[in-house]
């Protein structure tokens, strides 16, 4: 037996030489992976666009939280000076805002540490949860009413909105479903009854409380989940139809919400100026009077007890005022990244056959693109009056806490996605 075809080369030419030789032999043997045009080959050699997870991701999120974090602070700074809020400090909203999303990160860090495969085992059991919650909070002295409104519950210091775990269970809950149903799908009694009839008891104590803004999130979520697993597009007409008539169904027999539509409709006649269309009407003057660039960081009017739940629901209409048609377009164009990103994420990985993964991330980015949308067209008068926030950005610690808990889910995927496509296991 000779040792010469072993022997490694003295000369480093030819030591190069044999080892780009044995790279290209070795990636000749390997299966590229293409999503979204981005080529990702497994190699000896892990390269660094394959490494840990999305990194662009994080930081849009980060900066979307900072920039919440300023103007929950700019928003709210005033409203020590309403006698409603006379024992507040003016850096109190900020404070707890900040709480929230110190609170926020743990959360997401612990969900980020748990695998998919657990999520899908979870899920039922979430799912149950979160109903349980729902049921307790109409509980008379236990639920928290404000504002006419029973969606709080006491947890000491802090209070916790069940619907905002419900959006996250639901999400979970669907996904999962889908993966359980995936060889039926075709059949309406046998898939989509079920799963509709669950987001029906969600809805049924949603409206209780009442919190229709929630329940519209959770209906997209659910439908957007179905369509995304499968569902032909006959049966999502059915399910939309029905779904379109039963709201209309819930406002036709509530005044105050039909009242809420005549608002929108003229929100600056006599009629509506100092009623359901005071705080729309004031949105607009907020974004009126910031123009193109805005008329300064803390320098807003119409949050000095003009504009009602400025820290809150009507945030962008403050940011609108401060920072102009400048600043909107910015969060717009965050926005949509974000959610066009996080819809690839789910792409990718049910190009990889991870289905529930996939599913889970889209319903993320349904979830949070679409409670963006309705909080823009509101506060742009776009769209009726509801109570939602703009996701990571919005005063609300259950809010924050779920919507970070949510994406740390997505980054987990992105994550095993990218293990998967280097020869790792999940």
């Amino acid at each position: 037996m000779s040792n010469a075809a072993t022997r490694t080369p003295s000369n480093p030419w030819q030591r190069l030489t044999q080892w780009l030789g044995s790279a290209r032999s070795q990636a000749a043997d390997v299966l590229p992976v293409r999503v979204g045009g981005t080529e990702y080959r497994q190699t000896t050699a892990t390269p660094a666009s394959v490494l840990g997870f999305d990194q662009a991701l994080l930081w849009v999120v980060v900066a979307l939280l900072s920039w919440g974090l300023v103007m929950v602070y700019s928003a709210s700074i005033a409203l020590p000076g309403n006698p409603r809020f006379s024992n507040y400090a003016p850096t109190h909203f900020l404070t707890r805002h900040a709480f929230y999303l110190v609170m926020g990160f743990v959360a997401a860090l612990l969900a980020f540490q748990m695998p998919m495969r657990t999520w899908e085992r979870l899920a039922p059991w979430l799912f149950g949860a979160a109903l349980l919650m729902l049921v307790v909070v109409l509980v008379p002295g236990v639920g928290k009413v404000v504002n006419g409104a029973r969606r709080w519950l006491a947890l000491g210091p802090i209070s916790f909105q069940p619907s905002e775990l419900a959006k996250f269970a639901v999400l979970i809950y669907a996904a999962d479903y889908m993966v359980r149903k995936m060889d039926v799908k075709e059949r309406f009694f046998r898939a989509v009854l079920p799963m509709m009839g669950a987001v029906a008891v969600v809805g049924a104590l949603l409206l209780a409380e009442p919190d229709m803004g929630a329940f519209m999130v959770i209906t997209v979520i659910a439908m957007g989940i179905l369509f995304l697993g499968g569902v032909n597009m006959r049966m999502m007409v059915v399910i939309g139809g029905a779904l379109v008539s039963a709201f209309m169904m819930i406002i036709i027999t509530s005044p105050w919400r039909r009242e809420r539509i005549f608002a929108y409709l003229d929100p600056f006649s006599a009629d509506h100026a100092l009623g359901k269309g005071y705080q729309l009407s004031h949105s607009l003057i907020a974004i009126g009077r910031g123009e193109i660039f805005g008329v300064g960081l803390g320098a807003s009017v119409e949050k000095l007890h003009w504009l009602p739940e400025a820290h809150t629901d009507f945030l962008m209409a403050v940011i609108g005022e401060e920072f102009g048609l400048v600043g909107v377009l910015t969060l717009i164009v965050l926005f949509f990244w974000l959610t066009r990103r996080i819809m690839q994420i789910g792409r990718q990985a049910i190009a990889l056959d991870r289905v529930f993964p996939g599913l889970v991330a889209q319903g993320v980015a349904v979830w949070l693109g679409f409670q963006a949308f309705i909080n823009m067209g509101v506060n742009l008068g776009a769209l009726p009056t509801k109570g939602l926030t703009l996701p990571l950005m919005s005063f609300g610690g259950s809010a924050i806490l779920m919507n970070l808990v949510a994406l740390a889910v997505v980054l987990r995927v992105d994550y095993e996605n990218k293990l998967l496509m280097r020869g790792g296991r999940v």
